[in-house]
């Protein structure tokens, strides 16, 4: 399985725009571009660059397609008339639904300024951004203002009971209409992934056991736990926006309730699932599919994800068995570092996984107090790197991994 735009046995680093020192871009973005490339890694990976919600978080945004100008390193750089009026007309399908919603087109502009020269700045230097496609969008965002009739009011998204929630996790997402997406071709699919594309070299598809089969909640249930699986629209998305965009290079976020239907689709579009390790070393655990001798090419693994705790915050309260299996499996990898968060980004390295993702917190063994978010909880989205902390030692720390397992970028 070749998906375009994909790497293959290469390394990577998760760090969100807003975990930088100070939260923008700017040049404590540009020195991570510089860490990156110090270390030999191709790979970063961001959380989306939307407006986050009033608790910091990115999926749950007022637009599925605005970025988020408290991202900016300039906030007063002049726009004038003109590039606001091409930026309208260029992004023309979501632009005027952003402004009816408060929405300022000339941050837009300066957004898209920056960006650009950052992906720019980070291509120079070998590194390709991941991005993230949250897959729903929040109640009262601009998007259901501006098209009512491809969301349904009778449920909302959510995610039955699993390893984060005994009654499963309510997000609150308006659910679509997949058949009034159906008639339009997919249309705001297809000019969302078309946005996502033009602001990342990949993308992660968040969520994606929902376009094979969903968890709908009704909507006036207090938890998660009592919804039920509905069809989602299955590859038609994906074929309307490639008739379109060409080939998509995606990374499906397979976790949670993965059934052979979702294996069958996201194989069928050629897109790479994931695996994370701290899901594996549980000997009593039905779902083998993270343990490292079940991983495969066509997948991303990572020591975590930012709904993971870090490493060492996992490791603190992992039970003895489960450390005795994670201990077995960094030895038959050859790993013996005494740092539970560096064995496993070794771990991660050492495996057949076309990409292996590491977060930074794990490149520098911190504790849960630098955890990005916690699912179901109200979480702050706030912890950010101290100026300094990504040392050249630490870039040189992990070039050496990633050059062991051929993972560099030469």
């Amino acid at each position: 399985m070749d998906t375009p735009g994909i790497p293959d046995l290469a390394a990577g680093v998760q760090l969100h725009v807003t975990s930088l020192p100070g939260g923008r871009l700017g040049e404590p973005a540009r020195d991570f571009v510089r860490w990156l490339a110090a270390a030999g890694q191709s790979v970063w990976q961001v959380l989306p660059l939307a407006v986050p919600d009033p608790h910091g978080s990115p999926y749950a945004s007022p637009s599925a397609f605005a970025a988020w100008p408290g991202l900016l390193e300039d906030p007063g750089a002049p726009v004038d008339d003109d590039q606001v009026a091409e930026f309208a007309t260029e992004h023309a399908y979501w632009a005027g639904s952003w402004a009816a919603h408060g929405g300022a087109l000339a941050d837009q502009v300066r957004f898209e300024r920056e960006w650009s020269a950052l992906r720019s700045f980070a291509a120079d230097h070998g590194v390709r951004v991941m991005g993230d496609v949250p897959i729903y969008v929040a109640a009262g965002s601009a998007d259901v203002a501006t098209w009512p009739q491809l969301f349904r009011d009778d449920a909302v998204a959510g995610v039955p009971p699993d390893a984060f929630s005994d009654t499963g996790q309510l997000w609150g997402n308006p659910l679509y209409d997949w058949d009034a997406m159906a008639a339009d071709g997919y249309r705001w699919w297809v000019e969302r992934l078309r946005r996502s594309l033009a602001l990342y070299d990949m993308v992660r598809l968040d969520h994606f056991r929902g376009f094979a089969a969903y968890w709908a909640v009704p909507a006036d249930h207090a938890t998660a736990e009592h919804g039920t699986w509905e069809p989602g629209p299955g590859r038609a998305v994906f074929d309307a926006a490639a008739a379109e965009l060409g080939p998509l290079p995606a990374v499906a976020e397979d976790l949670g309730v993965i059934d052979a239907p979702v294996e069958e689709l996201r194989d069928a579009l050629g897109f790479p699932g994931t695996a994370v390790l701290q899901f594996a070393f549980d000997p009593d655990g039905e779902d083998r599919s993270h343990e490292p001798d079940h991983l495969h090419r066509d997948q991303v693994v990572y020591t975590g994800t930012h709904d993971n705790d870090t490493v060492v915050g996992w490791w603190d309260t992992l039970p003895r068995r489960r450390r005795d299996e994670a201990q077995r499996a960094w030895r038959a990898a050859g790993t013996t570092d005494p740092d539970p968060a560096w064995a496993m980004i070794r771990l991660a390295h050492a495996a057949p996984c076309r990409l292996a993702m590491v977060q930074a917190q794990d490149v520098l063994s911190l504790g849960s107090e630098a955890r990005m978010n916690t699912p179901g909880t109200a979480a702050t989205w706030s912890w950010q790197l101290e100026p300094g902390m990504l040392t050249a030692d630490l870039a040189a720390r992990l070039r050496d991994v990633s050059e062991e397992s051929g993972r560099t970028r030469g």
